[in-house]
């Protein structure tokens, strides 16, 4: 990516905003956001903001690739209003590509998710089979598939990303996101001020947790190889959460037990285990992930150290 000009959906979002503020190093980015779970404190002077709704009409697709991350991204807002969920994440991307599209744009990388997969401690590959199970992951598949219409109907370059549990901490851009930032950030927060982290069930559920700038750099690599179809952003290894407990301790120099609860999640949807499979953007970029777990947890402390 260089002297592009590209529009961010979700652009003062948590991932959004990274992505926003990397790319305007070297392009004229907008960013488009309705500031539910974004702000635009997030953004970099250098970044044109747009406060709209990815619903709306007359959105700047006036660009040259769309990075479409606006979603509502939990299975808690899904819950509540799933067809509210399904017209930000389904009618959403529609309304965004399309208008990009009858402005010329051909290109567009989009947020899908891992949460599909299921429960798998294998890491998973992109032509496995896949399932929904709640609101939030019927909206992210329906969006793939609205992917493959635009590329098969329209010609467009339509690559989806499915993302596995990114994190930052709260010394970045995830702070604004709160109770939905990513265990990790909510975690490293309660140690740090000695609260018990409240964890489900006993703390054994695994996640790969991918560090934001290599979720970024992903991001921009599928848009420089005009990528199509279904790419994974993991690191191909899993830690427990009571793991992680015990790393942002050492860390920190705490000792900090934490408080098992139950979980508010039927079992019978709550994803226990994921694990990504990455070599096909490997293949097809060379991406892989630059920032082991150590170094991440070491990056989520520093602010607290």
């Amino acid at each position: 990516m260089d002297d592009s000009r590209v529009l961010v959906t979700g652009g003062a979002g948590f991932i959004g905003s990274n992505l926003a503020n990397h790319l305007a190093e070297d392009n004229d980015v907008v960013a488009v956001d309705d500031c539910y779970l974004g702000t635009p404190e997030n953004l970099d002077e250098s970044v044109e903001f747009v406060e709209a709704s990815v619903l709306d009409d007359d959105l700047p697709t006036d660009v040259d690739v769309v990075f479409h991350l606006a979603a509502l991204s939990s299975y808690a807002m899904h819950e509540d209003d799933p067809t509210r969920g399904a017209r930000v994440n389904v009618e959403g991307f529609v309304n965004t590509v399309d208008q990009a599209r009858r402005d010329g744009c051909d290109t567009v990388v989009y947020a899908s998710t891992s949460s599909i997969y299921g429960s798998r401690t294998e890491p998973s590959p992109e032509d496995m089979p896949v399932a929904v199970n709640t609101g939030y992951e019927a909206s992210k598949l329906a969006r793939e598939r609205y992917g493959e219409y635009f590329r098969n109907h329209y010609g467009l370059d339509v690559a989806g990303l499915r993302f596995f549990s990114v994190y930052q901490g709260y010394g970045g851009a995830e702070e604004h996101k709160g109770e939905f930032a990513n265990v990790i950030a909510q975690f490293a927060d309660d140690v740090a001020h000695g609260r018990a982290p409240k964890l489900y069930g006993d703390g054994e559920q695994t996640r790969d947790f991918t560090h934001v700038s290599d979720i970024v750099r992903g991001i921009e690599l599928a848009a420089d190889h005009r990528l199509n179809g279904i790419y994974n952003l993991g690191t191909g290894e899993a830690y427990d959460f009571n793991t992680v407990v015990e790393m942002i301790n050492d860390e920190l120099g705490t000792d900090v037990d934490p408080e098992y609860v139950e979980n508010p999640i039927p079992d019978e949807v709550y994803v226990h285990d994921t694990c990504a499979d990455y070599e096909k953007i490997h293949e097809a970029t060379g991406w892989e992930p630059s920032i082991d777990f150590e170094e991440g947890i070491r990056r989520v402390c520093a602010q607290y150290k």
